[in-house]
């Protein structure tokens, strides 16, 4: 298998290292809109490099895999899709309805199958809690709890092009929740505030922010978000059901010390980013993308599903912005 790797920044080239090490993938062929930084990191991991991204698709690779700055994903995705390439990309699709829905269609017209990254569905907590919910082990569910938090925040360069806290953080929350209920998310308010670097609030963002969701259900949940989590990189997850309670991502590097006497749960050292804490999940999604290359399985996240958590964080954002509680259906619209 011959993969085409479009983009080497942030998370590209951790990406890049986990599809240049999977087993049945024979070569990897790297770009990036940045030349000499596809050629060191090519060097680094023993694959070849393109001069430039429209060049990988003109070599015959057998899939195309997307870790593009996010306004250039929707683009790269249909590109791929209509070279008949089975494509997966970070998310988001695009930092729009409109944009995401037209991806959803161009993409549909080709039939090829398109997986975006939303890692979670891929953590063995989430798969877990996903299991004792759908079983009956937790009873009715009854309310849920959900935290992302960054130990620091990105570069002031990143924050104006990242659609904000919802779409860029919190809708892994919002996908997350969708796939391991099986419910919709109905309603959601949304609070904002600045408290760190000036640069989010000349980008229209915050770096704090707790949303209240209600589900399709009656279920209630709040999700808290914040770019200054100095302990560590902590994403968690309570789901409370009428017969039990289970928690994704409480184990001994969990970024949270007890206050009480005698208590030394979690003993070991936070994570310290979103990589290490999702490292087996990053590696289990790109599997199943090969998987859906080399035996044409269905994707397990497709343009449809990440269009759904978009649905939700454009609703926060819109919350947030007006200062009341938004409706998700009014989003769809």
């Amino acid at each position: 298998m011959r993969i085409g790797f479009l983009g080497v920044g942030r998370i590209g080239a951790s990406h890049a290292a986990v599809v240049a090490g999977h087993p049945d993938v024979e070569s990897v062929v790297l770009a990036d809109a940045d030349p000499g930084r596809a050629r060191a990191a090519a060097e680094r991991l023993g694959v070849t490099a393109a001069d430039a991204i429209d060049d990988v698709l003109e070599t015959g690779v057998d899939a195309l895999v997307i870790a593009t700055p996010t306004d250039s994903h929707a683009e790269l995705i249909v590109r791929g899709a209509e070279a008949g390439l089975p494509v997966f990309c970070e998310k988001p699709v695009a930092l729009d309805v409109a944009g995401t829905r037209h991806v959803r269609d161009a993409v549909c017209a080709t039939g090829m199958p398109v997986q975006i990254g939303f890692q979670r569905r891929f953590d063995a907590g989430y798969v877990a809690a996903r299991e004792a919910l759908a079983s009956g082990r937790l009873g009715e569910l009854r309310r849920l709890h959900a935290i992302t938090a960054d130990p620091t925040p990105p570069h002031a360069s990143y924050i104006p092009t990242s659609g904000g806290i919802y779409k860029d953080c919190l809708i892994h929350d919002f996908d997350v929740i969708r796939w391991l209920t099986g419910r919709e998310i109905t309603e959601v308010t949304a609070l904002g505030a600045n408290r760190g670097a000036a640069f989010f609030g000349e980008a229209g963002d915050v770096d704090e922010t707790v949303v209240l969701i209600t589900l399709d259900d009656g279920t209630l949940g709040t999700l808290h978000g914040s770019r200054y989590n100095g302990a560590g990189c902590d994403v968690r997850l309570e789901v409370a059901g009428t017969e039990g309670t289970v928690a994704v991502g409480l184990d001994d590097h969990a970024a949270l010390r007890s206050a009480e006497s005698g208590v030394d749960f979690p003993a070991g050292e936070p994570y310290p980013t979103f990589w290490e804490r999702f490292a087996p999940a990053y590696a289990a999604e790109i599997s199943a993308f090969v998987e859906v290359v080399r035996d044409g399985r269905p994707s397990p996240c497709p343009v449809e599903e990440a269009l759904e958590a978009l649905y939700v964080a454009e609703a926060a954002t819109r919350s947030r912005v007006e200062g009341r509680k938004v409706e998700v259906a009014e989003v769809r619209k």
